[in-house]
């Protein structure tokens, strides 16, 4: 991205990440917005907390041009907790396109100039790719829950067989002739 767009970027970030963060908040049922908004106490508020760190640390690295290895860390910063309550893959990258929104609205002026048409095109396609990424991070994230929860399945229905009288034979590995049977 040239520097004109990402220079007034710079300028704007605090102005970005201010709305981009009241808006992920207002994403939330209503009393929890208000917690996350009102209680600036890092260890009171850990949710609020994770989310500002892992939303600047998007924004930076966003803007720096970073690997995709350094975004993820940081999608990954916001993503786990979206993972973690339970909502669809679309509800949880919403807060992506936000930015896209947030940042085109920024930059209103910019866009209607013909000067910075490629600089806009690019700057979309870095967002997609951004949010591409997001939905690899989500992915990874509930794939884990998901086999914590197996795991935590198999060891309560084990205990179980096992109180019965009759778990082992049910969690042995198969030998190598029987899993080349199947």
């Amino acid at each position: 991205m040239a520097m004109a767009l990402n220079d007034l970027l710079l300028q704007k970030k605090s102005d970005i990440l201010d709305r981009w963060r009241d808006l992920v908040f207002a994403s939330y049922v209503p009393e929890t917005a208000r917690f996350l908004r009102s209680q600036k106490d890092r260890f009171a508020n850990p949710i609020a907390y994770q989310l500002n760190r892992g939303l600047t640390g998007i924004f930076e690295v966003f803007l720096e041009e970073a690997d995709a290895e350094q975004i993820m860390g940081h999608l990954d910063e916001v993503i786990k907790l979206k993972a973690i309550q339970e909502t669809s893959p679309s509800r949880a990258m919403a807060f992506l396109f936000l930015l896209k929104t947030i940042i085109r609205e920024e930059l209103a002026p910019q866009a209607n100039d013909p000067a910075f048409a490629a600089e806009f095109t690019e700057l979309e396609s870095r967002l997609d790719g951004l949010a591409l990424l997001g939905f690899d991070v989500f992915m990874q994230r509930r794939e884990r829950l998901h086999e914590v929860r197996v795991g935590e399945i198999k060891r309560k229905v084990g205990a179980l067989l096992r109180r019965l009288g009759m778990g082992d034979e049910f969690f042995e590995e198969p030998s190598g002739e029987e899993r080349d049977s199947r």
